[in-house]
């Protein structure tokens, strides 16, 4: 090819790049739709005839056309932490004085402030300029590949501009627009389509398409705010500086990131924001501070999952009034009746909301919820929607009372409500249908028996031809009943039946928690494991001998009591040993630990542990002598935290406990007690 033809190519691309920074970081558009459009075929044209010239970073190559069979792990070089939130004023203050205390300094600590987006957030590997990989967040260590979906976001720059580390991964959030949410959501209803519920699962699903021609359809469109790993390191002192370099390169930054001085200055930008809140062409469900100086993050540092140096203060929860039209019955994994309020459908937070938790009947009494009074429906980011209060004074004279069914709505099972729990619970067991896949679903996790490749789909197909309707029928499948439903083939039923095979051997603490007992979770079902010794052993158990087990009190017993008496339970119990040829290890009873190197100790699990499993650091630490609680309270000596810790996390930090991280793990185990980090202000 003659060198001004190449020379045109590279022209194209640099024009095409920089209309496109114009059309998205500036908001300045040079040139019409149709010019743009004519400059893109023109590229395209030139690259069909000379191919060679075709670079991974051309405009042309933003979709693959590439249909992926899935999504390959990627791991974090750096994590990505989580936030820790912040809900008050107090909140804000107290997070203030914690980095005053830690920094030892007295002045006003200048922040760096921002939108907090609600999208997804992803991080970009760039090598010498270019985009080579995208990824989700995952939970934080690993996340999804995907970078065939990025590279269809025209505001996403394929090749980064100017000088530019050899090596950089950035962070930031992709997110859809609200003018593009609305023009997506009438697309479809005019096709007949279902609609998409609110902009944040419209961009996450966008991006989790397998075709990234269904992505590049979508119209999406991504702001970055931090870097993960660099080399070499970044120059940059203040984290606003690092931004303004990050938009240098052609990173679109949000024009809504300030520096504020104090923390007086954050609540300032915080009311300020939220006045402007319904301005924004993107949904935000609250403001991210940060100390803005790099060095004092540094010295700051982090906790087991979010850093010292940043919080999130959330914006209250949406609420508008509708009108409840009925309430409904519907029946969980263990029987549990949830009231569920039929709305006239009302717009919450960016999303149509028609139904919404009312939790329990004693919530319904506590707020005398009627059928057809007026509701204050109130909705929290992607927190279910929950009947937040009554307007009594607009009650209709033929407001009715809800009743709970003396039958489950589904078997029409008896209804039982054990005193001291706010639940009512169908009586069915694995013989409601309600039950049953949910059941088998947990019997089946991963936690549990652990039958690979036995999901959700395979055990409704399952259910629904009959095959199946407790565990033990399980293990009673053949290779032509399986390989004969939808999907499956006989390799992947083989895949099953070997999994299925497999499960036999296991544990008496899988077992316990498989069999789906009322409030038995794996912490429970490890200690009733370890109390009792053997299945035999617990089936003969009092209720009051079951309360000797650390952290079982009444309403648990009571349940595992329940189980164990039902009959059906018992018959199951004995199928899956004799029939299906279950195997758990089985010993005498344990003595409980008079004495040990963490006798006394009160320690609570939560997140992911990477070295262990939290059943196996369970079990170390009582065999240690320590008490390992379910929840956090004041008697809490150590919270554990492993990746993804949650709301145990911000209990422990409201209540002053010491949270460890794995390092601390280990020193307990060794017999250590380690003092932990200083107990926040």
């Amino acid at each position: 090819m003659r060198r001004s033809g190449a020379g045109r190519v590279t022209e194209l691309r640099r024009l095409l790049a920089e209309h496109d920074r114009r059309y998205y970081e500036l908001d300045q558009p040079s040139v019409s739709d149709a010019e743009y459009d004519t400059l893109m075929q023109e590229l395209r044209a030139l690259e069909t005839q000379h191919p060679e010239l075709i670079t991974p970073d051309s405009p042309t190559q933003r979709v693959s056309g590439i249909v992926a069979t899935g999504f390959t792990p990627v791991k974090h070089r750096v994590p990505m932490l989580s936030l820790d939130n912040a809900f008050s004023d107090e909140d804000v203050r107290a997070f203030d004085r914690r980095a005053h205390e830690r920094l030892a300094t007295d002045g006003d600590i200048v922040y760096c402030a921002e939108p907090k987006l609600d999208g997804l957030a992803v991080s970009l590997l760039y090598e010498a300029g270019v985009l080579t990989r995208a990824a989700t967040r995952g939970d934080g260590t690993t996340g999804e590949d995907i970078s065939a979906n990025i590279r269809t976001i025209r505001s996403v720059p394929l090749r980064l501009s100017g000088h530019v580390p050899d090596v950089m991964e950035v962070r930031g959030e992709v997110y859809m627009p609200l003018a593009g949410f609305a023009r997506l959501n009438a697309q479809a209803a005019a096709r007949g389509d279902k609609l998409f519920v609110n902009p944040r699962n419209a961009a996450a699903g966008s991006l989790r398409q397998l075709n990234p021609q269904m992505t590049a359809q979508r119209p999406l469109a991504a702001f970055f705010y931090g870097v993960g790993f660099t080399q070499p390191a970044l120059a940059a002192a203040e984290h606003r500086q690092l931004l303004a370099q990050l938009a240098a390169w052609g990173l679109r930054v949000c024009p809504e990131v300030q520096t504020v001085n104090g923390v007086d200055g954050c609540l300032a930008y915080y009311r300020q924001l939220a006045e402007r809140r319904p301005q924004l062409d993107y949904q935000i469900d609250g403001v991210v501070y940060k100390v803005n100086r790099r060095a004092d993050q540094e010295t700051l540092g982090q906790v087991a999952r979010a850093p010292r140096w940043a919080i999130a203060h959330k914006f209250p929860a949406d609420e508008a009034p509708t009108t409840l039209l009925d309430v409904e019955f519907q029946v969980g994994r263990t029987g549990t009746l949830t009231p569920v309020a039929r709305l006239q459908p009302v717009l919450v937070g960016g999303a149509t909301v028609s139904n919404a938790t009312l939790h329990n009947m004693d919530e319904i009494e506590r707020k005398d919820v009627r059928i057809g009074d007026t509701v204050i429906v109130r909705r929290a980011g992607d927190v279910i929607p929950e009947v937040a209060r009554v307007e009594l004074e607009q009650r209709p004279r033929d407001a009715r009372r809800v009743q709970l069914p003396e039958k489950c709505p589904v078997c029409a099972s008896p209804v039982i409500r054990i005193e001291g729990e706010a639940a009512a619970r169908c009586s069915g067991g694995f013989s409601c249908p309600a039950q049953r896949k949910e059941a088998l679903g947990h019997f089946a996790s991963r936690r549990a028996l652990d039958i690979e490749g036995l999901g959700d789909r395979l055990i409704e197909q399952l259910v629904d031809a009959g095959l199946v309707q407790t565990p033990a029928d399980l293990y009673r499948l053949e290779l032509p009943q399986l390989s004969a439903l939808e999907r499956m083939g006989e390799k992947s039923a083989a895949n099953v039946l070997a999994a299925i095979a497999r499960s036999r051997d296991t544990t008496l603490p899988r077992l316990l928690l498989g069999l789906g007992i009322p409030e038995v979770g794996e912490a429970t079902a490890l200690a009733l494991a370890l109390h009792f010794g053997s299945l035999a052993a617990l089936q003969g158990a009092s209720t009051e001998q079951i309360l000797e087990v650390p952290d079982v009190g009444p309403v648990i017993a009571a349940h595992i009591r329940a189980y164990l008496d039902d009959t059906r339970h018992a018959r199951e119990v004995t199928r899956l040993r004799s029939e299906a040829g279950l195997h758990w290890p089985e010993q005498a009873p344990r003595a409980r630990a008079d004495a040990g190197p963490l006798q006394g100790l009160t320690v609570v699990l939560t997140g992911t542990l990477q070295s262990m499993t939290r059943e196996a650091a369970t079990e170390k630490l009582q065999q240690l002598g320590a008490k390992v609680a379910g929840s956090v309270s004041k008697k809490t000596d150590y919270l554990i935290a492993g990746a993804e810790a949650g709301s145990k996390l911000t209990r422990a930090q409201s209540l002053n406990v010491p949270v460890l991280d794995e390092a601390g793990l280990e020193s307990l185990l060794a017999g250590r007690r380690p003092r932990g980090p200083d107990r926040p202000a």
